[in-house]
């Protein structure tokens, strides 16, 4: 809340974001539109929730419809209207003012008119008031002057009051209100636009001044269904996302092992392009299951599938989503792209993930929008989408229709994504096979090559395919340079084993060879040795023989005589 002006909560969802607080305290606020904007609902709404949730009571005086009508159409959107009037919470005071019975005389003003109003307010203690709607009231001035008068005396008569004010107005002819006095003397204008696009109803919400406070500028949807009047601040929220360190499965294992460390990043927006057919639905009720299994929330925004249809498809490839709606960790919501315009699409989608909480949510598919705007809006829409849940840390799949080996997306949303994965189904042999590419994830070393997309009963399996000459093979004609690799490959180890076999024999044989030289060596060796020792004994018996000789002849013996 803004230093210096003090703000009350409306309690409408998302418009006191959008306000920083609300609308001002203690001083008027006009809201102003053309018929069936919502004029009157958000002020019953300011109104009601103010005495319901904040402890200030409030007064709704109305001109033209009656208080029976009141209570009854806001019982509609869930408002005990009734039981707050019984408590003394909420007062309507209804004034009825028919112009053909009034005439300016004199100093005609509106003092019984104040008179009126201080009673109703002094009777519960108001801190509230709702006019509805201030054409009505003024209807009997004729003369501008007065007129003019009358109105800023209205305004500061609120302000001495310090009543919170809302003000409805009907939208005049290049002006915000009929008087075109209105919005210079409120603190605050609200502007509600309720237009018609290609026969497609949008209401949009803007707020045009807010004295003294920073405030949205831009144009807004806003919803009136069956939970009543809210607001969504869907402009984009900058680029101050919070990262995170922890990796999720994609719930295909293959997949998860093209990725460094295994997983993306939780909080990334994951694209997922393809052709028709490609596998791109699947792929994404994969990573919803994953995030289930991991006991984690998840929320499937269908533009073309039933809730019915997905869960039987699914089954296909084995898996059951059925269980994770039955235990409310899934949450389904189907609907037709026309059915809605492409901000009330914005508004539905992000009060869902506000108020389901999700941990991981799909869109299926992005191209079934482009039908439905121009591409300047569909790339808004998407892009506060985006920011939306990156700010939120919340992890998103979004599927796109392909038209071929795009490298762009019609929505113009790649640019955008942390990862995007591309499907294709190529025709070759006669046959179709899918392929899957990872073309980027970032902040992640990833696999660059290409692999084959097979969907079975048991799950998704990534493929390696055939890397030949001509480019990568899949399908049969993998098959079939496999076997023909395999009976290429079992030639050549038949050969090689051959060969082999042939070189022991042959290293056999020589082996045979040298050990009959050895043996043969070892008998010449032998017989060497025995003929050494021969010629040893014989020289050394020869030598004996000699002495022996010399000695009986005397020589040794005629030596001794002769001494």
């Amino acid at each position: 809340m803004a230093d210096g002006i003090s703000k009350s909560l409306t309690g409408i969802e998302g418009f006191d974001d959008l306000t920083l607080g609300g609308l001002p305290s203690g001083r008027p606020s006009l809201v102003c539109g053309s018929a069936g904007c919502g004029k009157t609902l958000f002020a019953s709404t300011f109104l009601i929730n103010g005495a319901r949730l904040y402890d200030e009571p409030g007064v709704f005086v109305t001109f033209e419809e009656r208080p029976v009508d009141i209570v009854d159409n806001v019982a509609s959107l869930g408002f005990d209207l009734q039981g707050l009037i019984a408590q003394e919470r909420v007062l309507i005071e209804h004034i009825a003012i028919d112009p053909t019975e009034v005439a300016e005389v004199g100093d005609y003003d509106l003092e019984a008119l104040f008179l009126r109003l201080e009673f109703a307010v002094d009777q519960i203690g108001a801190k509230r008031i709702v006019l509805d709607t201030i054409e009505s009231l003024f209807s009997a001035f004729q003369n501008p002057a007065v007129l003019r008068a009358e109105i800023r005396r209205l305004f500061d008569w609120l302000k001495q009051k310090g009543l919170t004010a809302v003000i409805t107005g009907e939208r005049g002819d290049g002006t915000l209100t009929r008087q075109g006095l209105e919005e210079y003397v409120s603190d605050c204008v609200i502007l509600l636009d309720h237009r018609v696009d290609n026969q497609i109803s949008t209401r949009r919400l803007r707020i045009v001044k807010y004295r003294g406070t920073a405030h949205g500028t831009n144009e807004y949807p806003f919803l009136i269904d069956e939970e009543g009047f809210s607001v969504l601040p869907v402009s984009s929220l900058g680029l101050s996302h919070k990262v995170h360190e922890e990796r999720i499965s994609s719930g295909v294992p293959d997949l998860d092992a093209m990725l460094s460390g295994g997983g993306f990043y939780r909080g990334t927006s994951v694209l997922i392009t393809g052709v028709a057919g490609s596998g791109k639905s699947s792929l994404a009720c994969m990573m919803v299951d994953a995030a289930c299994r991991r006991g984690e929330k998840a929320l499937y925004l269908s533009f073309e599938e039933s809730e019915a249809q997905t869960v039987r498809n699914m089954k296909s490839v084995g898996t059951d989503l059925g269980r994770w709606l039955s235990t409310g960790q899934l949450r389904y919501i189907g609907a037709r792209p026309t059915f809605y315009s492409l901000e009330m699409h914005l508004a539905v989608m992000l009060r869902e993930v506000a108020r389901f909480k999700p941990d991981l949510v799909v869109l299926d598919p992005i191209s079934a929008f482009t039908e439905s705007g121009q591409i300047g809006e569909v790339q808004s829409m998407l892009l506060r989408i985006v920011d939306y849940l990156k700010s939120n840390g919340i992890t998103g799949a979004f599927t796109h229709l392909a038209h071929g080996a795009q490298t762009e997306t019609d929505a113009g949303l790649s640019s955008l994504m942390d990862a995007w994965i591309l499907l294709l189904n190529r025709e070759a042999h006669g046959e179709f096979n899918r392929e899957l590419y990872l073309l980027k994830a970032r902040g992640i070393a990833h696999s660059n090559q290409v692999r084959e997309f097979v969907m079975s009963n048991d799950g998704i399996h990534l493929l390696p395919p055939y890397l030949g000459e001509g480019g990568a093979l899949t399908g049969s004609a993998r098959r079939a340079e496999e076997a023909k690799e395999r009976r290429v490959e079992s030639e050549r180890r038949t050969e090689v084993a051959r060969l082999q076999d042939q070189i022991e024999q042959r290293r056999r044989r020589a082996l045979a060879q040298i050990e009959a030289l050895k043996a043969d060596l070892a008998v010449d060796e032998a017989e060497l040795q025995r003929l050494t020792q021969a010629e040893a004994s014989f020289r050394a018996q020869s030598e004996r023989d000699v002495t022996e000789m010399a000695r009986r002849r005397g020589f040794i013996g005629s030596a001794d005589d002769t001494d």
